[in-house]
């Protein structure tokens, strides 16, 4: 296996606080839900599953940040996330976090470490 980079989207994309890029990661047969958002200046990807019940953190494609654009927030149950480090901070999973991905802006593109499966 190696490690390779792959384009996510053009930084302009993605605006403070708004709506995420969503994309999927291959995983075996499957593929996993992702999302990349840009808060305080810098670009941050999770997969996007809450781990209190494991459903995606989207109300609509996109749609992570809670109306004030400060915080994540998983639409079954309101559980509220820290944006820059994934960690629950209010909800039923409060202490738990988002599962973090390794995420680079340079040249105004967004783009994602993984590791290529063979």
């Amino acid at each position: 296996m190696a490690d390779a980079k792959r384009l996510i989207c053009e930084s302009t994309a993605l605006l403070e606080g708004g709506k995420a890029m969503r994309f999927d990661l291959p995983d075996g047969h499957s593929s996993t839900p992702c999302f990349t958002v840009r808060f305080d200046g810098k670009v941050f990807a999770y997969v996007n599953r809450c781990p209190h019940r494991g459903t995606e953190l989207d109300w609509e494609p996109g749609e992570v940040f809670d109306e004030t654009g400060l915080y994540l927030i998983c639409a079954t149950h309101g559980a509220m996330f820290d944006p820059q480090s994934g960690l629950c901070i209010s909800g039923p999973c409060q202490g738990d976090r988002l599962h973090a991905l390794p995420i680079e802006e340079h040249d105004g593109a967004v783009t994602i470490m993984h590791c290529a499966q063979s």
